[in-house]
């Protein structure tokens, strides 16, 4: 949606505006009008226009100065001066506050509604690039996500510690742990223990190793940690998970 601005003091120069800025907006898209510069800064605050069309002679606040204090928190905004005065010091001012159009009155109708549609479009370019940088940092995030859980799939039979996955993403080891949690659910560890039990499991069912060298094939530099871990996970140690193993593969087999 867009929301348009007006700023005029002549009551038949803001109906000429308004007339035409209708004929080019979409029935979602709002006009906001007014008369002086204090009522131009109000209603910019509350409903955040992405076009402005402001006269520079108007009451109480100039439109320069009524375009000054709304930049500050609406730099973005695409704005039109419109003026009857060609003092050239107005110019230099709406080049430093980065006015798009500086129009002379009296404007012809043709030329308005021309120069109106090209900010119209200007406006809605600003409004897809603002998207693509609020979406920007969340693609990246799952991006890096992505290509870490692979490179963890890859790489979790051996020593992993987080940093060594950070950085093969180029992120920060905080960074990363933070924004991992937040994606994945669990935390770093969590995820890669997971992992590392599941695949104990499968040697516990599928070889004769001893827990100590199982825990070497998985990745663990101690195999009292591995016990805890496993236990933690298994509710079981590892030699019992075994023996159950061998129990219900014998049950099943008779």
């Amino acid at each position: 949606m867009s929301v348009v601005l007006i700023v005029e003091d002549e009551l038949l120069e803001l109906e000429f505006l308004e007339s035409i800025v209708a004929e080019e907006l979409l029935p979602k898209d709002k006009i906001i009008t007014c008369e002086n510069g204090i009522q131009a800064v109000k209603l910019a605050k509350k409903y955040r226009p992405d076009i402005i069309v402001m006269d520079i002679l108007i009451p109480e606040m100039d439109g320069l100065q009524a375009l000054q204090e709304i930049k500050k928190f609406l730099p973005q905004a695409c704005v039109m001066i419109l003026s009857a005065c060609s003092d050239f010091s107005y110019a230099q001012t709406a080049i430093r506050l980065r006015v798009q159009e500086y129009l002379l009155k009296p404007i012809k109708p043709s030329v308005f509604k021309q120069v109106f549609h090209d900010l119209l479009t200007s406006a809605a370019a600003c409004q897809v690039q603002a998207d693509e940088e609020i979406m920007e940092p969340k693609t990246n995030q799952m991006y890096f996500i992505e290509k870490s859980i692979k490179y963890i799939h890859d790489n979790f039979k051996q020593k992993l510690p987080l940093q060594l996955v950070s950085s093969n993403v180029f992120v920060n080891p905080q960074y990363f742990s933070r924004i991992f949690k937040k994606e994945v659910g669990v935390t770093y560890i969590d995820y890669v223990n997971k992992l590392k039990i599941e695949y104990a499991c499968k040697l516990l069912e599928t070889t004769n190793y001893p827990a100590y060298r199982i825990s070497g094939e998985c990745g663990f530099t101690d195999p009292s940690y591995f016990n805890r871990v496993f236990v933690q996970q298994m509710n079981m140690t590892p030699k019992a998970y075994r023996t159950r193993h061998l129990y219900d593969s014998a049950a099943n087999d008779g």
